[in-house]
């Protein structure tokens, strides 16, 4: 380990000469200033010193005028003052302002090496610490940089195992291929366009994309049925806005799309089921898919009619605002251009053929 260098400050030469004496006989390095000017040369020329050993009372710049320059400049030196009895106020205030400690003349030498080295090890735990700060903090940096990767790499495998949970929810109701896709796409335009922030919109998504995942504990023969329902099949196939809240609601990173899939049949003026939400009793997401689910019903093929154009499902939207729908999410919808839909639906339409000719080759 290199010697610690010790800069001593004194105007009087025999007392340099006796406190380097000492110091170097505990094999410290020593170097001399006479003044505090002197000392402040030295300490810009680019030497470095571990501690400073400074005379309070000098003409010229003082033992405190050498303080206030050294600390503002080298704060990381510590500054042991060397008084007189008489000065021992002039010393305390000395160390107020940033000296480690003070010696009274006389001292002998073991006093001398004992302030020496506690200030010494004062310093190198200071910086000890200041270098655990900052490893810690990489280290912090690192590690959440780590787990913003994992997290996004899980949300990446729950988004992949939700999009498996809609392909299956489609071939079981197969009149509504691609819907969940579609409305989703609709449903994440809207938000956009409302200037929602990215979580609620992926939180939105999801739950635009899981709406109807409670169909899948409603019986095929009620589902699939091509005739009018009875009034008790009517309400078992209401239950599925519970069923599905009930199968996504103790998934934690589902627990607030799952209030969407709960609310998506509920209509703004309350006349909705299933528990007659009003207004903005209803969640935000569901409020916006409502829109986005009618829009997609209305411009797709059914067996018992063919799809609508988009002028009229447009012009059913904005007939039903402030009955079925969310005036503010109608405004939205409204203001955007047509041919967004549009788009978004020959997207997804080549994602639905694209996957159909895939698994037929596979």
């Amino acid at each position: 380990m290199p010697a610690e260098r010790v800069l001593v400050v004194d105007d009087e030469e025999p007392i340099r000469e006796v406190v380097c004496s000492m110091l170097t006989s505990a094999n410290f390095v020593c170097s001399q200033a006479c003044s505090g000017k002197e000392a402040i040369a030295l300490l810009q020329s680019g030497e470095v010193y571990e501690l400073m050993l400074s005379d309070l009372m000098m003409p010229g710049m003082d033992g405190e005028a050498l303080l206030a320059a050294t600390k503002e400049r080298f704060p990381d030196m510590p500054v042991v003052m060397v008084t007189a009895v008489h000065d021992v106020s002039v010393a305390l205030s000395a160390i107020r302002n940033g000296a480690y400690d003070y010696l009274l003349k006389p001292f002998d030498r073991e006093q001398l090496l004992a302030t020496v080295r506690r200030a010494l090890e004062n310093r190198r735990l200071k910086l000890e610490n200041r270098e655990y700060q900052t490893n810690l903090e990489s280290l912090v940096t690192a590690r959440t940089e780590q787990l913003r990767h994992a997290l996004a790499s899980l949300e990446r495998s729950y988004d992949i195992t939700l999009e498996a949970l809609g392909n299956a929810l489609d071939l079981k109701d197969a009149e509504t291929e691609g819907h969940s896709k579609r409305v989703t796409a609709f449903t994440i335009a809207m938000a956009r366009a409302m200037d929602l922030p990215g979580e609620q919109i992926r939180i939105i998504a999801r739950g635009a994309f899981l709406h109807d995942i409670g169909k899948m504990a409603i019986p095929d023969a009620i589902l699939r049925k091509p005739g009018a329902l009875t009034t008790e099949e009517v309400d078992i196939m209401r239950e599925h806005c519970y069923r599905g809240y009930h199968i996504l609601r103790r998934i934690p990173f589902l627990t607030e799309a799952a209030e969407i899939v709960y609310a998506h049949q509920e209509k703004y003026d309350g006349t909705g089921y299933p528990r007659g939400l009003k207004g903005d009793e209803i969640p935000l997401g569901a409020r916006i898919f409502s829109v986005a689910d009618t829009l997609d019903a209305m411009t797709s093929n059914r067996p018992y009619r063919p799809a609508q154009p988009f002028a009229v499902a447009r012009e059913e939207i904005e007939r039903w605002k402030g009955r079925q729908f969310d005036p503010m999410v109608v405004k939205t919808f409204l203001e955007m251009p047509e041919h967004i839909w549009d788009d978004l639906r020959k997207g997804i339409d080549e994602q639905i053929h694209k996957f159909a000719y895939s698994a037929t080759k596979g």
